[in-house]
């Protein structure tokens, strides 16, 4: 069962697959059924996928990702890919990302809809994507390139990522990659008190979201392991969520949310998504993280669509600002 949902619940919408067939035959040679890579070293290795096992270039050059976790991982591994998805209801690529990294790539369509023709033209040696996402377009995107699976996204996140950099051929910088997110994770510990200050501060996330109830983020949700990490307290609240990945909430019952501290998103037009009326009520004004001036608003395409180490990184410092800031 899946620990991850799209932020907006809409079925991906199928491409006739046979109309592709001029572009597709473009880029068959680099279908995942070749023993030589596109970059022309014809050196290939094997990477398990939630599709099965996937022959890959062992050094891809040209690389398209179709989701926000999989475009986290390639920038975080210092791979700029040739191709990405944007997400439904922003405009270009996640803007915590690096405006130097992102510059160049060619958006390939909307996430749960991509342009099967434009991924083609580009003439990708690797995709990444996850079975949640694109498993019915598998057999689409495999005759343009070697597809590399993950299950799903969200909560797997970090074993996610060691498929990302098995398949891009960069074990030895996800090494790295993780080394600092652990050292960093303990800085912020240690600058919050410590262990013992970290688990007694109790913290929810929630997510206001447009045509959908308000959100609190449980256990198995990409923000809570980022909590976990630095040792922070959760409201008992969040063990109640459903599959351990979200508690929905009506503002007339935001106050079930009240914990210490509270960090909130917002995804689309906050009207449309019940923000405004939620934090103008009563029941929101006299909530204790309220009054105590611990609720802290946070940026939904970092904290919630990010899905990665870079996001992670920036997130940990957020964590930090706004846990030692004087009231």
């Amino acid at each position: 069962m899946t620990r991850f949902r799209a932020p907006l619940h809409r079925r991906a919408l199928l491409t006739g697959s046979l109309a592709l067939t001029g572009a597709l035959t473009l880029a068959a040679c680099g279908s995942s059924d070749s023993g030589k890579d596109a970059a022309g070293s014809g050196r290939t290795h094997t990477v398990k996928t939630a599709m099965g096992d996937v022959r890959v270039p062992v050094k891809p050059e040209r690389v398209v990702v179709l989701d926000t976790a999989e475009l986290d991982s390639a920038i975080t591994l210092g791979v700029q890919p040739i191709g990405a998805t944007h997400v439904e209801a922003s405009s270009g690529f996640l803007s915590y990302l690096p405006k130097d990294k992102v510059s160049g790539i060619k958006d390939v369509g909307e996430m749960l809809n991509p342009n099967m023709e434009a991924i083609a033209a580009l003439k990708p040696d690797l995709i990444l994507t996850s079975k949640i996402r694109h498993a019915a377009k598998y057999d689409q995107l495999k005759q343009i390139a070697p597809t590399v699976m993950t299950e799903t996204t969200g909560y797997p996140w970090k074993e996610n990522f060691q498929v990302h950099a098995d398949a891009l051929g960069r074990q030895a910088e996800a090494k790295k990659v993780v080394s600092d997110y652990a050292a960093h994770a303990k800085k912020v510990t240690t600058a919050i008190g410590g262990p013992a200050a970290a688990e007694q501060t109790k913290v929810n996330v929630i997510r206001f979201m447009e045509g959908a109830d308000i959100r609190l983020y449980g256990e198995q949700s990409y923000i809570a392991t980022i909590l976990k990490d630095v040792g922070l307290g959760r409201a008992p609240i969040s063990a109640k969520a459903k599959d351990g990945f979200s508690y929905d909430l009506s503002p007339e019952k935001i106050d079930l949310a009240d914990t210490d501290v509270i960090f909130q998103s917002t995804y689309g037009d906050p009207k449309k998504a019940k923000q405004t009326q939620t934090v103008g009520s009563s029941l929101w004004k006299n909530m204790k993280a309220v009054k105590s001036g611990n609720v802290h608003p946070v940026d939904d395409e970092l904290w919630i669509q990010g899905i990665g180490y870079t996001a992670a990184d920036k997130i940990l410092d957020e964590l930090q600002a706004d846990l030692t800031k004087k009231k």
